[in-house]
């Protein structure tokens, strides 16, 4: 999947410390292939990596301590075999750790020179704010928030992520944009064994996918196929629709699916009409 998405001009490959099973294990792999097949392309290629949730026992290896967060990104430049990553991100907010010390170890990393620029990922628009504050403040390249956004889940409009991002400067690179697998035509008539819903995921249970729920995706598929793109397609393009939306993380399994949602693309144009009936869709 990595070789197909870098022959179509993916370039970036987003990761984190805890990503498996077992944690670790995502980077590990990573590293491997890159030593193989992409470290001659190293500064063609953005590698993102985070840190926020469990990683290890004991008090230091969850959250947003420094010491948390600057000996989590020492382990994962290990792992990956790497001198630096281009985007460092705190994964989540901690509520025990003062922001200021957090935001001060990201700053603290780049001036290490162990990543280029940082982010945070599932903030909320008035906790970035107050991020960006001490970020911006100390000069510290802060360049992406990272939250979850989908036609299905669409809480960033209410809660105001997007108009933060845009007035401070910062990019939205934005995870779960086929909610999950749900936009994509999996879900459309049953559920199928080799799913995530059928898998036991804590992500998507088979109760979310009720007959009203795969009403709603025929429906929006229809839609898609009329615009000439399948529903994920469609799904994607409706997300990168909106301008403060930088880029998307696809989340594939399959190398049919890096190659489907790169085609996306194509067509990030929608009518009024079209906007209209999804939205009546979905309401």
């Amino acid at each position: 999947m990595l070789r197909k998405a870098f022959d179509l001009g993916i370039t970036h490959f987003d990761l984190a410390n805890n990503y498996g099973p077992p944690p670790g294990s995502a980077e590990s792999n990573f590293g491997r292939i890159f030593k193989e097949d992409f470290k001659q392309y190293r500064d063609e290629l953005i590698i993102s990596t985070k840190a926020g949730y469990t990683m290890w026992e004991g008090p230091y290896g969850d959250f947003g301590s420094r010491k948390y967060l600057i000996s989590s990104l020492d382990q994962s430049l290990m792992r990956m075999g790497l001198d630096y990553v281009d985007i460092f991100y705190h994964h989540r907010p901690d509520p025990d750790t003062d922001l200021q010390e957090t935001m001060m170890a990201l700053d603290q990393i780049v001036r290490s020179g162990k990543a280029l620029y940082v982010g945070i990922s599932n903030y909320k628009g008035e906790q970035a704010k107050k991020a960006f504050e001490i970020l911006k403040a100390q000069n510290t390249p802060v360049v992406l928030t990272q939250p979850n956004y989908s036609m299905l889940d669409r809480w960033v409009e209410e809660d105001g992520l997007f108009d933060v991002t845009e007035k401070y400067g910062v990019g939205n690179i934005v995870f779960s944009p086929l909610s999950q697998g749900l936009l994509t035509n999996k879900y459309l008539k049953a559920i199928p064994e080799d799913s995530r819903a059928a898998s036991g995921s804590v992500f998507l249970k088979p109760e979310q996918i009720t007959k009203e729920m795969q009403n709603k995706l025929n429906a929006l598929n229809e839609l898609a196929q009329k615009r000439g793109q399948t529903l994920a397609q469609m799904a994607l393009s409706w997300v990168l629709k909106d301008e403060r939306v930088t880029s998307v993380l696809i989340g594939a399994s399959k190398v049919s699916q890096v190659e489907d949602s790169a085609n996306a693309v194509e067509n990030i144009e929608f009518s009024k009409e079209e906007l209209s009936a999804i939205n009546e869709i979905l309401k």
